[in-house]
């Protein structure tokens, strides 16, 4: 074993017996001075405290694709399995949902009408095509001939245009009414009640949709601006009440698709039965269906190893990759993924009557070398090749990797430096006044920081553990929000409300193909979780966007001003990025992952057998 998993492992035993032996908040200081025991050990590694960002994990050292060998059966149902340790949502909605589980899900009945390409443009290959007009501002979208939704009724301009009316509407439930959607000229007046319609919104003819703008840029080509990738339909969801959908049996239970598959039988939280979409606009697939089944993280890796799966529904937690990689009854399929973890400060607060984020100056992460100081105490590289087989990487920007021409190679993040969050600690003037082991504030006050992260399997449990220690290690005192990591659902939610109880968080983002920050970091932006927001912040979201941007250095400049921006500011501080890996049974004729591949479909997709492979291993 090495010296690196020996130290790491002596700290989290460590910590997690205090732990065990906490029951109440009056064993805090007690904790956190025993908690400090294994500072031998961490000294013996002193040579290696200023690490450098390890290179990016190697997915090319995966295939991203499968085709085995033999004849397909006809029709079969794919059996995928969803890793997750709570129930799913089950909003079934694009405009509704909130979490990754439930997108997963989607991706079998996608509602999505463009396509996109492997440099993540939107190309003329979809259901409907796009060509925009800097000049103008406007935006022209066509539809294909003879597409239906999976109940027959053909699709239609209005569907394109609901999706538009739900998300400005004034009672409108979920999160994507933000800066980029108001960007539709007449958006601001339908959603504040003062107009019926957005009048930015025109039906040319029965295939043809104009959308003007207040202004556009490059990035509308990856689906933003406030260009809206796919369509609702409307001859169902105008006869319900907008304030009413999110509960809806449309959204919940029985909601129509243009995806390859289409819902059957949906048990709440658990699982979800799709049969083919006969109407599907490329062809029936040749499955007869999928059946996707929630399953906890602990019994994934068994799962597949006992051949109860052909697939995962997205990709495998990267923990999960030691425990399945000897398996001889799949196949790994692996590419960079489209986000990255961070760790959030919280700055302030969400007006939601405004649609607003608004900093506070008394908040308690409110000094920027307490937030620098704290990214620099965590020792993300001894997490990642303990746990993740360098499957993740140190992420040294808020842009993923795979955005190769906006991603700024030259940062350096926030790499593992003890003695540099030391010293920053001290220039702030965070220091230990009463001998107990941790830093009072400037003023001389008790400094306590309420730390809210995901639960999950063991895994999380012992990386929070170990942040809080690396924490610990350079005086500060950091205790789990609520005492506990918090259920995924009720995550979220605490994160978004601004919940007192949290001052930082650990979370992760999905950017999708937009690598646009906007709608992440923007003022408007809900899912802007810091609430940190300046006048400096605004010009550099805004001259990612510009019109200006067309020119495609200036763009990738623009890029590197916000990159570096938010480096000396630490709203949110990079932590992994990730590589995504799929773990495919050898039961499956055919499969492909590769974003470039703009021929694949899942109506392509084929089995060998009815059941799934088992392992002999």
């Amino acid at each position: 074993m090495s010296k690196k998993l020996w130290a790491l492992l002596a700290v989290l035993i460590a910590f997690m017996l205090v732990l065990g032996a906490c029951n109440n908040d009056d064993k805090e200081e007690t904790t956190g001075t025993e908690v400090k025991e294994p500072e031998k050990e961490k000294e013996e590694e002193k040579e290696e405290e200023v690490a450098e960002p390890a290179e990016p994990a190697d997915s090319s050292a995966f295939p991203l694709s499968v085709n085995n060998e033999g004849d397909a059966i006809t029709g079969g149902t794919l059996k995928v399995a969803l890793g997750t340790d709570t129930p799913f949502q089950g909003i079934f909605s694009l405009v509704l949902y909130e979490d990754g589980f439930d997108a997963d899900i989607m991706e079998y009945a996608s509602n999505v009408i463009f396509a996109d390409d492997g440099d993540l443009l939107i190309t003329d290959k979809g259901i409907a095509s796009l060509e925009a007009d800097p000049k103008t501002n406007k935006a022209i979208i066509k539809i294909r001939e003879g597409v239906k939704w999976s109940d027959g009724e053909p699709l239609k301009i209005e569907d394109l245009i609901y999706p538009y009316l739900i998300i400005g509407h004034p009672d409108y439930q979920g999160i994507r009414y933000d800066g980029d959607f108001q960007n539709i000229i007449g958006a601001v007046e339908y959603h504040d009640g003062k107009a019926d319609t957005i009048s930015g919104l025109k039906k040319v003819d029965e295939s043809t949709l104009e959308i003007s703008f207040n202004k556009l840029s490059p990035a509308i080509f990856s689906g933003g601006d406030g260009l809206w990738s796919s369509a609702e339909p409307s001859h169902i969801l105008k006869d319900i009440p907008v304030g009413e959908l999110l509960e809806s049996d449309a959204v919940r239970k029985n909601p129509v698709t243009l995806g390859a598959f289409k819902y059957d039988k949906i048990v709440p939280g658990e699982s979800v039965q799709f049969v083919r979409n006969e109407n599907y606009w490329k062809g029936a697939p040749k499955l007869d269906g999928v059946l996707l089944k929630a399953v906890p993280s602990t019994s994934i890796s068994k799962a597949i190893q006992t051949g109860e799966y052909h697939m995962t529904a997205g990709t495998l937690p990267a923990t999960k990759y030691p425990e399945i990689k000897d398996f001889d009854n799949i196949t790994i399929l692996a590419q960079p993924e489209l986000s990255y973890s961070y760790l959030g400060f919280k700055l302030g607060k969400y007006d939601t009557a405004t649609g607003l984020s608004t900093m506070d100056p008394a908040a308690k992460m409110s000094d920027v070398k307490l937030r620098q100081a704290m990214g620099y105490a965590l020792d993300v590289e001894q997490v990642n090749e303990v746990y993740y087989d360098n499957l993740r990487s140190r992420a040294t920007s808020l842009i993923p990797p795979a955005f190769s021409t906006f991603f700024d190679d030259s940062l350096k993040g926030y790499t593992y430096n003890k003695d540099q969050a030391i010293a920053l600690l001290d220039e702030a003037g965070y220091k230990d006044t009463d001998g107990d082991g941790f830093r009072e504030n400037p003023k001389g006050e008790k400094l306590e920081i309420k730390f809210a992260g995901m639960a999950g399997d063991a895994i999380a449990e012992e990386m929070a553990a170990f942040w809080i220690q690396n924490w610990a290690d350079v005086g500060l005192k950091v205790v789990l929000s609520t005492g506990r990591l918090i259920e995924f659902n009720s995550f979220y939610d605490k994160v978004e409300a601004d919940d007192p109880e949290i001052d930082i968080y650990m979370a992760a983002w999905g950017t999708g193909t937009n690598p646009s920050p906007a709608g992440l970091y923007g003022k408007e932006a809900a899912f802007n979780f810091s609430r940190f927001t300046t006048p400096e912040l605004d010009e550099l979201l805004k001259a990612i966007d510009s019109p200006e941007a067309f020119d495609s250095t200036y763009r990738a400049n623009a890029f590197r001003e916000w990159q570096l921006y938010m480096e000396e500011n630490a709203p949110v501080i990079p932590t992994q990025f990730r590589t995504a890996i799929y773990s495919i049974n050898k039961g499956v004729k055919n499969y492909d992952v590769d974003r470039a591949n703009e021929d694949f479909d899942l109506s392509q997709v084929e089995l060998l057998a009815e059941e799934p492979v088992k392992s002999t291993k």
